[in-house]
């Protein structure tokens, strides 16, 4: 199982661009749709979960998946499969990278890549949409947290907080 884990992150982390975001539909389709290791419910919570703590959201999660399936030495197993490609990947661009900083052919490959990475992030967002049970007034939350980070520069982080704080008031003041 062990090493099923560590080949399952190892290919999440080797052929997803784009960070930790990009790798959330991959993860989501690996981890509860084809091996069925942890329910939609559950990748929700801990994607976030992941994006509440410090740290990459990708690794977080892996972390999360792997204790979940394996305790303490799962969690290892799934982050060095998560980290280990783009640890060898900046490697070896770091080894050869001013030979190639200045060649127009590498410079479009980036920029062909950079609309793909849009995607995948469009693409979770909306399959956490679809499997979120949203109504219109946490919609009007989801598009007033977006205007204030925008409008306001407000740290992402602080409207989790504030998220979290107020989802915790408003079901104590239900109850």
């Amino acid at each position: 199982m062990l090493w099923k884990m560590f080949i399952t992150f190892f290919k999440i982390g080797a052929f997803t661009f784009g960070g930790g975001y990009a790798m959330i539909p991959i993860i989501q389709e690996e981890v509860v749709e084809k091996k069925k290791w942890i329910e939609d419910a559950e990748f929700m919570d801990a994607i976030a979960l992941a994006q509440a703590s410090p740290g990459p959201v990708a690794v977080n999660t892996s972390v999360y998946c792997g204790y979940k399936l394996r305790g303490v030495i799962g969690a290892i197993v799934c982050t060095l499969g998560t980290v280990l490609p783009s640890f060898f990947t900046i490697l070896f661009i770091a080894i050869f990278f001013y030979q190639f900083k200045d060649n127009d052919i590498v410079s479009q490959i980036f920029m062909g890549i950079r609309p793909a990475v849009v995607a995948l992030i469009l693409s979770a967002v909306y399959k956490m949409w679809k499997k979120s049970k949203f109504s219109y007034d946490k919609l009007v939350v989801v598009i007033g947290t977006i205007l204030i980070i925008v409008l306001f520069d407000i740290s992402p982080i602080w409207m989790v907080i504030a998220g979290g704080l107020g989802s915790f008031l408003i079901n104590k003041i239900r109850e």
